[in-house]
């Protein structure tokens, strides 16, 4: 016996009254009870469709689909990494390379010159704005992109999310506040430690640039890689 396609549509219903959100979660839910369903009936061909449905639903454990959700999430956030990490790895080139240097070396100096208190100050402000930005532009595509009976793919709204950036904006303002320590001579007195810590404000902003501009720009791409039902969906 095989399932018809309102068995089909009930399961993907299923899926969403279980908290599965998703459109690609959902499908990979559905294959899997589908052809679990489909082996019982094989075994006991009386069974019913909806008991066959709770006994692979138990199977899952008490915390249902919960633990699916929870290790596609890790995958996809591994896959996010990467893409990060490859942005960030070609401003390493040349040329984009001496850009990296340069800023970083304007960075130096502006940390030499100007005080710390001020640079304190200014660097909190600027995460505290950027904060706002990044969460104010996130909800707006989100509600720009919330069409009624749209399908909904976890990568896509993991890319614009920007990946949870909004949590790490404070980064470089923790990171001064650790290491001058409310004294910037020590740290201005070693080059090392001064250019060490530039790079590390350098590419903490270049990181920011490759989440919030470069991923979203390449993000059609990116989900008809991930998703094959994506691509033909988007075909046109």
């Amino acid at each position: 016996m095989k399932l018809i396609p309102e068995q089909i549509d009930r399961l993907y219903q299923f899926t969403r009254q279980h908290y599965v959100e998703w459109y690609d979660l959902q499908t990979e839910l559905v294959d899997h009870l589908a052809n679990a369903i489909e082996q019982q009936w094989q075994e006991n061909p009386k069974i019913s469709f909806e008991d066959a449905l709770q006994i692979e639903f138990k199977k899952f454990g008490i915390f249902g689909f919960m633990d699916v959700v929870e290790k596609r999430q890790a995958a996809l956030g591994k896959k996010y990494n990467l893409l990060i990490w490859k942005h960030f790895k070609s401003f390493f080139k040349i040329p984009q390379i001496i850009g990296v240097i340069i800023a970083t070396f304007l960075t130096a100096g502006i940390l030499k010159t100007i005080y710390f208190d001020d640079l304190f100050t200014a660097l909190f402000i600027g995460s505290f704005l950027i904060t706002l930005f990044v969460i104010w532009i996130s909800k707006y595509k989100k509600k720009k992109q919330n069409i009624p009976n749209e399908k909904r793919w976890l990568f896509k709204e993991m890319i614009y999310s920007y990946g949870g950036l909004s949590g790490f904006l404070y980064l470089p303002f923790q990171l001064l506040n650790t290491l001058f320590n409310g004294s910037r001579y020590n740290v201005l007195e070693s080059n090392f430690l001064l250019f060490t810590i530039s790079f590390i404000l350098v590419s903490f902003y270049l990181s920011m640039y490759i989440i919030m501009k470069i991923i979203p720009s390449k993000a059609e791409d990116y989900l008809k890689e991930t998703y094959p039902e994506y691509a033909l969906e988007n075909a046109n």
